[in-house]
């Protein structure tokens, strides 16, 4: 494409000299079930709806008969759908049978196979009355399972047999929507959206509890008695004591101005004058909270999952609605809590009170035969209303910023899905009309009318820079600016023909860009910049609006936004195309497709500040690369002790890089550590399972033993530093040592080009262009092209989001 990653200015490293994007090349060196309840107002219309599904065919339990008969064979006839199974006639077992030759005792005490090939046992055997116990495989599958599964004569199922069959049963519920509208219209347009609608509202925050008696904050070195609603502030502040929002002048300040206003309503018991920042001591507060989040840590599997399990119970009833008789999930139902507002990036607001938001700020919107729900603490709604041209189920206004809060459906849903496919077909759509665009704006960056000028630069940003259109903004908003919105400030000339972009966008995150423009838009600026000051308009004849509307004349729906969406797609789909490595392992295809994501990326200006978790996250990775070439090392080492001519072949001689004697020593060392801690958990819970079985418990011999053994197994390893050589724990034949060697080859390969993709995108937010500007069908269409699992890009809750994405055929192009 001409236009949208051709001027943006991007590393060195990832240009061509020639300001366009470089293509991708490798050097292979470097919430709730379907099943839960909407409540009992819903009650009769999920009965109707599930009613229409076709139930499972429900299959008899086995009797001990049945089980010496065997299961039914795949080769009978299957009951159409509607039709009743004809009955099966009981087969007598008769003294000729196989059965009649083998004792009773050792027929019972046969096992049944957990995989069993198609043709049957000629001598089938009875399920043992005694279930021993069994080991798991590294899926947590039971094996060598003797367990006849109620319904079959075959062995129980394994973990993913299950989660296949869930799998299934899931797809098959899912409401197929975009086969029956493949031709449906944008949602939005003020058309009907829906015909029935039930819901149970939106659940509320508890209410806040106080603080332990001896917890208190303290001002000027006193204790302060805070009533209840004026302790609840100060808590928002005391339990992020810590973080660098704490840290932040302006984050302070609008905080202790609003605790302030709290303060002035609900003040100290002890009528304590607050005036002084500085002499609050937030810190009793903090380090409750810190004891209360490390209990919750120390909180077994059980007691987590039981916790988990009565906040699912609680909240089920909001999870779904019915939609046109279907049930549908819904997303955000939870009433945020209040708190203190953070903001993202330099945002003048941060710091701020967020409010409890109460029953009577929410307006709910609801089928008008259905019943009103309840709202979960004591209010009333402030209005209900009956809109079926909209898709949300309740709003309210967040006092912060004023901004309208909406609960939708959830990503998966029918509504949502046809909202998200309508915006990518119509950014598809601007293919058509594209050029057309793109000559008519060429044309008027000389025309000499300076509102149509203005107009076509303004395009040529948004089209070549996927620059916003912007907005106007209040005087106590966050100074964000878009396309339409820069001021001269903003935009400097550097001559010859380059511009330098420099200006806070969308959640105050900070758009830097130098980059090479056509010398008629350079002339233009230097125009539109003359006589004006550094706070001026530089567009100061053109609107968000009137761009928009110009620009649907050129086809309906079209809007600045969808220039954005078609630039990030098309970009994303030249970038695929261009060097999608044929023959190569999963990783580098895996590095090729996030490398044209953060094309993307910095494309869009998703930029993130490093997590700070960075250097740890690479610092683990370092080391799990020196445990590969260790083992590597201990294999070749191995190969000399069996056969000292493998020394000569080319791909043993060379020693492995980065892993000399210190580096060893320190593996090993931390390898033994952790050795230690492994014998001592398994000797604790060896102790926990015989004192519950009434057994007696291991005495510290056993433990001693068990250390000893591996102090032992790390002295000879510490023998065999330098020697070149090592015996390995068991014996291994020669070609499996090598074949070990190889796969280890091609792990550490993958992984050091994992370590590479994760250094590369530590300053870049993938995610973002994934939800919101990359058509999903592009990626499906990709992975089945290069056999790579959508699972390995897509997480399950994309995949939930864009179903109707995942059956696109491999030749599909955006």
């Amino acid at each position: 494409m001409p236009g949208a990653a051709a001027a943006t200015t991007v590393p060195a490293s990832l240009t061509n000299g020639k300001g366009k994007l470089k293509a991708a090349t490798w050097d292979s060196d470097s919430g709730g079930s379907d099943d839960t309840p909407i409540g009992s107002q819903l009650a009769s219309t999920s009965k109707s709806s599930a009613a229409s599904t076709p139930a499972r065919r429900k299959v008899k339990k086995e009797t001990p008969d049945r089980a010496i008969l065997g299961s039914v064979s795949d080769s009978e006839p299957t009951p159409k759908k509607g039709k009743t199974a004809p009955a099966r006639k009981k087969r007598k077992v008769t003294s000729e049978s196989n059965d009649s030759a083998i004792p009773a005792k050792k027929r019972a005490g046969k096992r049944v196979k957990k995989e069993e090939s198609d043709v049957e046992s000629p001598v089938p055997t009875l399920p043992p009355k005694k279930r021993s116990r069994v080991k798991k495989d590294d899926d947590g599958a039971e094996s060598g399972s003797p367990a006849v599964e109620e319904g079959t004569g075959k062995g129980k199922k394994t973990r993913k047999e299950k989660e296949k069959e869930a799998k299934e049963k899931e797809e098959e519920d899912t409401f197929r929507w975009w086969e029956q509208n493949a031709e449906q219209d944008a949602l939005g347009d003020g058309t009907q959206k829906w015909t029935t609608l039930e819901h149970a509202g939106v659940l509320f925050p508890p209410p806040y509890e106080p603080l332990p008696a001896d917890v208190k904050m303290k001002y000027n070195g006193k204790p302060l008695n805070l009533p209840p609603e004026a302790e609840e502030v100060a808590g928002f502040y005391g339990a992020m004591l810590e973080t660098d929002h704490a840290k932040d002048e302006t984050f302070n300040k609008n905080f202790f101005e609003d605790w302030l206003k709290v303060l002035k309503k609900y003040p100290p018991r002890d009528d304590t004058k607050v005036t002084d920042f500085r002499r609050c001591d937030f810190r009793p507060m903090y380090e409750y909270y810190e004891a209360e989040r490390a209990k919750k840590k120390a909180l077994t599997s059980a007691e987590k999952k039981e916790i988990k399990k009565q906040k699912d119970e609680a909240e089920a009833i909001y999870t779904y609605c019915v939609l046109d008789g279907r049930k549908e999930k819904v997303g955000n139902f939870r009433i945020e809590p209040p708190g203190l507002f953070r903001g993202r990036g330099e945002h003048p607001k941060k710091g701020k009170l967020k409010l409890r938001v109460q029953p009577e700020d929410v307006t709910i919107n609801i089928g008008p035969n259905s019943t009103i729900p309840k709202p979960s603490v004591s209010g009333k709604w402030k209005e209900v209303i009956h809109d079926n041209t909209v898709t949300w189920l309740a709003t309210w206004v967040e006092n912060v910023n004023g901004n309208h809060k909406y609960v939708f459906l959830a990503a998966g849903s029918s509504l949502k899905g046809q909202s998200d496919m309508s915006k990518f077909e119509k950014a598809r759509e601007l293919k058509n009309h594209i050029d057309r665009i793109r000559a008519d704006y060429q044309a008027e960056l000389t025309d000499k009318v300076m509102m149509h000028r203005m107009r076509a630069t303004a395009m040529y940003f948004i089209d070549r820079l996927a620059l916003r259109a912007g907005n106007e903004k209040g005087e106590d908003e966050a100074d964000t600016v878009g396309c339409c919105s820069l001021r001269c400030e903003h935009v400097t000339l550097e001559p010859p023909s380059s511009l330098v972009f420099d200006f806070l966008g969308k959640d105050s995150i900070r758009y830097y860009n130098k980059v090479e423009v056509e010398q008629r838009v350079f002339k233009n600026i230097k125009i539109f910049k003359r006589n004006k000051e550094d706070s001026d308009d530089l567009f100061d004849r053109i609107t968000p609006t009137l761009l928009n509307k110009h620009l649907q004349a050129y086809m309906k729906g079209l809007s600045a936004k969808v220039f954005r969406t078609y630039n990030a797609s098309i970009t994303f789909q030249e970038q695929l195309d261009a060097g999608t490595p044929e023959n190569a392992t999963m990783q580098e295809k895996l590095n090729h497709y996030n490398h044209a994501n953060r094309m993307v990326a910095i494309l869009c200006n998703h930029q993130r500040a490093v997590p700070k978790t960075h250097e740890q996250s690479m610092g683990k990775m370092k080391e799990k690369l020196r445990g590969l070439k260790y083992e590597r090392m201990k294999l070749r080492h191995a190969l000399f002790a069996t056969d000292p001519k493998f020394k000569k072949k080319v791909e043993y001689a060379e020693d492995e890089s980065d892993l000399d004697d210190d580096a060893v020593a320190e593996h090993e060392e931390s390898l033994k550590q952790k050795e230690l801690e492994k014998v001592q958990k398994k000797f604790a819970k060896d102790n926990e399972k015989l004192v519950e079985e009434g057994k007696p418990a291991l005495g510290d011999d056993v433990l001693e033993q068990r250390t000893m053994a591996v102090e032992e197994e790390f002295k000879r390893l510490k023998r065999e530093r330098g020697t070149g050589k090592a015996a390995l724990k068991r014996d291994r034949p020669i070609l499996k040592i090598e074949d070990a060697i190889a796969k280890l080859d091609e792990r550490i390969k993958a992984f050091k080009l994992q370590m590479e993709d994760r250094e590369a995108g530590k300053e870049v937010a993938l995610t973002t262009s994934k939800i919101n500007y990359l058509d999903p069908r592009i990626t499906t269409a990709w992975c089945k092209k290069h056999d790579v699992p959508i699972e390995k890009l897509f997480s399950k809750t994309l995949i939930t989001k864009f179903p109707w994405a995942m059956e696109i055929e491999p030749d599909w192009k955006f």
